[in-house]
């Protein structure tokens, strides 16, 4: 890849989500690993995308798939090696496409060195003042220090034999760390520098709300605590104390060439809240998961994008439909062909939009949930929380080619979740030899967004549009402009246009001097005409 000066490539990216234990297998062992990446990287030129957003791959025992990390700078051994993952930049550098890594700071694994270090030591020794350590309540300290409970389920707290217990909100494998220690902000700076000096172009930052705690740890009482999607507001997240970190990391990122970028994983319980981390000198973007959790409906759907275009000054908006935390939306949506004709649609509109947009794999085939894992395959530590819980479904390797699962993901006979024989329609070769298949609109929808300047970064303008849907024309500094209309009613409307129509993701009809008749569930992009 070209060094070129700081332009911003990030402001109207598309960034394509790698989960790597389920992308491509290439020694055969039914997992997802860097070298299988690699291999597909032509694929992902292919399509289209600028970025592409790797899981952690860092050494780790696998209590929640890596996002529990024992080593920071090395590779786990199911993953490959560090010099894979120097191949895997360099190539991708190659293909022109960016990588953007995770980075888990809000705790480690209780397999890392630190942590174990700070069992072996006593209360209040500096081992443990690199974690959240503390004395229970009650008499003989048998009570959690406070009333926290873990997003998993369960006590935030576990005890430990010599009596203190350690904060983990996530599984208790993960015990969080105390950023208000400053070696453990050190720490960190040392290991960003590690991955950028080996070239990584980013980072996506998890749980990057939750590293401060709130003062004293005080009780929040259960009401507070309801489930919500994403935890967005229980109120020991979004602390004002992440801020500072963040704006260390912005000046780290700056002082490396090439326009390196931080992303916030934040769940935050307003777009206002969420804009605050995309401040001029915090990180480049934060995801949008209050669009993520919008319902097919042209009015909601209409309210959050001028919320976060109103919110988001400072920094372009993220758009993203799906990730390994979510039920895929073509589920979501309604399933099936009603499923699969909005994701076609919300595609359309989600590419349309002002800022940047993330895909996550298999999205771009119209990969529905998994629903009916057989049990023995489920091994999220969130599962258990409901019935409807944990996210395994949404994980399931991709189908690349062939007739037969694992079609392709791996060379060996398995894969670590089972592909469903039903996906023998869905996988990539069989699309790409289809015109009409979600991976043709994907591509398509790529290929204009690089070729419009109206798409991407830059501005919106509303038109008026029936109840059921919604429209808007992006307009360009070059005097062009593109439109976009979405149905998300159950009857066809008439929205008013004129132009050339571009793509579509269904069926639709212009009517000479009233406009485009857009079927339930289709959305369309159309060139505007001049003066109109």
């Amino acid at each position: 890849m070209t060094e070129s000066p700081t332009t911003g490539w990030w402001r109207d990216a598309v960034i394509y989500q790698v989960y790597v234990r389920s992308f491509a297998d290439a020694n055969g062992d039914g997992v997802g690993d860097l070298a299988g990446i690699r291999s597909r990287l032509p694929y992902l030129a292919r399509l289209g995308v600028d970025a592409l957003w790797v899981t952690p791959f860092y050494v780790s025992p696998m209590a929640d798939f890596g996002y529990d990390v024992a080593g920071y700078r090395d590779v786990d051994p199911l993953f490959g090696t560090l010099d894979d993952a120097r191949a895997l930049i360099a190539d991708a550098h190659a293909h022109e496409l960016r990588v953007i890594v995770d980075i888990v700071p809000n705790h480690t694994s209780d397999r890392h060195p630190w942590f174990r270090d700070a069992l072996a030591a006593a209360p209040g020794s500096s081992e443990r003042e690199r974690y959240m350590f503390r004395e229970g309540r009650g008499a003989d300290g048998a009570l959690p220090p406070n009333d926290w409970e873990s997003v998993f389920g369960g006590p935030a707290w576990t005890r430990v034999p010599d009596g203190q217990w350690y904060l983990h909100l996530f599984a208790p494998e993960q015990p969080d760390l105390n950023w208000e220690n400053p070696e453990v902000r050190a720490e960190f700076d040392d290991i960003l520098r590690f991955w950028l000096d080996l070239g990584v172009d980013g980072f996506r930052i998890d749980v990057a709300h939750g590293m401060v705690k709130a003062a004293g740890l005080p009780d929040v009482g259960r009401a507070g605590q309801a489930e919500m999607l994403g935890h967005a507001e229980l109120p020991y997240f979004d602390q004002d104390g992440v801020h500072e970190i963040h704006r260390a990391w912005r000046k780290l990122l700056d002082s490396y060439p090439g326009d390196r970028v931080g992303v916030a994983e934040a769940w935050a319980p307003s777009t206002a809240r969420l804009a605050a981390y995309t401040r001029p000198d915090e990180l480049h973007q934060a995801f949008n998961f209050h669009y993520l959790g919008t319902p097919w409906n042209a009015a909601k759907l209409r309210a959050v994008i001028e919320e976060t275009l109103r919110t988001a000054r400072s920094a372009p908006a993220t758009w993203v439909l799906s990730n390994h935390d979510v039920k895929r939306h073509a589920t979501r949506f309604g399933g099936g062909e009603t499923g699969l004709r909005r994701a076609r649609a919300a595609a359309l509109l989600t590419l349309a939009l002002p800022g940047s947009a993330y895909v996550y794999q298999g999205e771009e085939l119209g990969l529905p949930e998994v629903l009916d894992l057989p049990a023995e395959f489920r091994k999220d530590p969130q599962a258990g929380r409901g019935e409807d819980a944990g996210r395994d479904g949404c994980r399931v390797p991709i189908p690349w080619e062939g007739d037969e699962p694992p079609f392709g993901f791996s060379d060996g006979p398995s894969s670590w979740l089972p592909v469903p024989a039903a996906w023998r329609a869905l996988t990539v070769a069989a699309e790409e030899a289809d015109p009409e298949s979600m991976l043709a609109l994907y591509k398509a929808a790529l290929r204009i967004r690089h070729a419009e300047p109206a798409l991407g970064d830059g501005p919106l303008t509303w038109l008026d549009a029936p109840d059921g849907a919604l429209a808007f024309v992006r307009p360009a500094p070059d005097g062009t402009a593109v439109g976009c209309a979405v149905n998300t009613g159950d009857a066809p409307v008439v929205v008013p246009a004129a132009g050339e129509p571009i793509l579509t993701s269904g069926p639709v009809a212009w009517e000479d001097g009233a406009g485009l008749v857009l079927p339930p569930d289709t959305a369309a992009w159309w060139k505007v005409s001049s003066g109109s």
